[in-house]
């Protein structure tokens, strides 16, 4: 994946310093739906904007049959992404983009105008960073479900036997977990709903008091999530959680339900056997990363079970 944003980003340089060569033709209407994946539409205005986006990284071969079956990865990705509640921000996205452009010394605007030029829109960029980023997390769900590098009990005792008998000690989260809904039908009402979180979120004292100060307040569910290990933390949350103090809450976070907040209700330092294999676990995941050609096996083996469930259409 490294490899790929290098040559990305090289290839909307070299663009960007030649003025750029002809973009990919658009289609005149982009109302013709082309495939189909389980009920939502690709259209061909999609597949032209994808089949630029793969000239301007120099791909060669049949750039619009490609596009096609990149975009019903991506479809299946997203909503993968949409059943796992992986939800990549706004925010998130516009700060990648961001970094993209700065990284390789370029302004927003120059960034915008290559891929304007080309054909790929800023906009189709940064759906490919969201899906990118969401994946990711994805991957990383369901290396976590399948038992990933899970140590195993007397895998365990065995460490600690060689460690003289001492066990890890790890933090325990007392969460509470504050939800401003925002329909899906009512997404423009994000940003006054995270204004309405934030000005809550400043008032947070406790969970005791959460209902309390919630009164009054349209739409707002307040729930208490109970405790968790930091080794047991979703992804999305685990470093907000890790440096939010207990009477505190974390950042917002633009999620599918709306905008959230999680409050650290309580923190305590445990040390047991069920931890000792969580901190154990951890480490050999993080000793065991895969190569990238088992990483790209286990991203296909993951795409080609979506395939087999979904109901794909090609017109």
């Amino acid at each position: 994946m490294m490899v790929r944003k290098h040559i990305l980003a090289a290839a909307i340089v070299t663009a960007l310093g030649s003025g750029l060569a002809a973009g990919f033709s658009l289609p005149a209407q982009a109302s013709d739906v082309k495939v189909i994946v389980n009920g939502t539409p690709i259209t061909d205005y999609d597949i032209a904007r994808r089949a630029a986006f793969l000239k301007l990284q120099r791909k060669k071969g049949n750039l619009t049959q490609m596009a096609r079956e990149e975009l019903t990865d991506d479809m299946l990705k997203r909503q993968e992404m949409r059943r796992l509640n992986i939800v990549i921000s706004d925010t998130d996205v516009n700060q990648a983009f961001e970094r993209f452009a700065t990284n390789n010394k370029m302004t927003l605007a120059q960034l915008n105008g290559v891929l304007d030029k080309a054909g790929v829109t800023a906009d189709h960029f940064k759906e490919y960073i969201r899906i990118q980023m969401g994946w990711g997390r994805a991957l990383g769900t369901r290396n976590h479900a399948q038992g990933g590098s899970r140590v195993s009990e007397q895998d365990a005792v065995q460490r600690m036997l060689k460690d003289g008998g001492k066990k890890p000690v790890s933090t325990e989260y007392t969460l509470q977990q504050v939800i401003f809904v925002v329909p899906a039908a009512d997404r423009g009402n994000l940003a006054k709903r995270r204004n309405e979180a934030n000005a809550l979120r400043a008032r947070f004292s406790g969970c005791d008091t959460t209902r309390d100060i919630a009164k009054g307040t349209l739409d707002v569910t307040v729930r208490d999530l109970g405790r968790f290990v930091e080794q047991e933390l979703p992804p999305e949350w685990s470093k907000q959680v890790t440096a939010t103090t207990a009477g505190h809450a974390t950042t917002t976070l633009d999620t599918d339900k709306g905008v959230e907040f999680l409050g650290v209700c309580a923190t305590r330092q445990i040390s047991d056997d069920r931890v000792a294999r969580l901190v154990f676990s951890q480490e050999a995941a993080a000793a065991n990363q895969k190569p990238d050609a088992t990483a790209e096996a286990v991203n296909k083996q993951y795409i080609d079970d979506l395939k087999k469930k979904a109901s794909i259409v090609n017109r």
